[in-house]
């Protein structure tokens, strides 16, 4: 039987961390995950679109969007009340943050220097 994806423990205006604390939906915890939400969304909308183009940094998006589903269970897992197993089951190591800085390194290095902002639109 598949997990189900709704609680059933009501709405209220709470909602629960991964340590099984409620805390208000307008806590900055729940800011933060929805925020890597969009981000994640986002981003699956880009490797959509770079694959139909052909584009080869697809599997790089993909594993971005892994990666930040590891730092929303690290963002639901406030430090107040986790215990250490909580914290265990969701810590994770550099290695993401420098396989990151890897790939920003070799893609800059293709483009010529930035003399001016970017503005983020289609």
């Amino acid at each position: 039987r598949a997990p189900r994806i709704y609680t059933r423990t009501g709405d209220s205006g709470f909602s629960s961390t991964f340590t099984g604390e409620r805390r208000p939906k307008g806590d900055r915890i729940f800011e933060a995950l929805g925020a890597t939400d969009e981000l994640s969304s986002a981003i699956g909308l880009a490797g959509e679109f770079s694959s139909e183009k052909g584009h080869t940094f697809v599997d790089q998006l993909h594993k971005v969007q892994c990666m930040l589903q590891d730092v929303g269970s690290n963002i639901a897992t406030p430090l107040s009340s986790a215990r250490e197993a909580h914290r265990k089951r969701t810590s994770f190591s550099e290695k993401p943050v420098l396989e990151l800085e890897q790939w920003i390194d070799s893609y800059s290095e293709q483009l010529p220097p930035l003399r001016a902002f970017i503005l983020p639109v289609g």
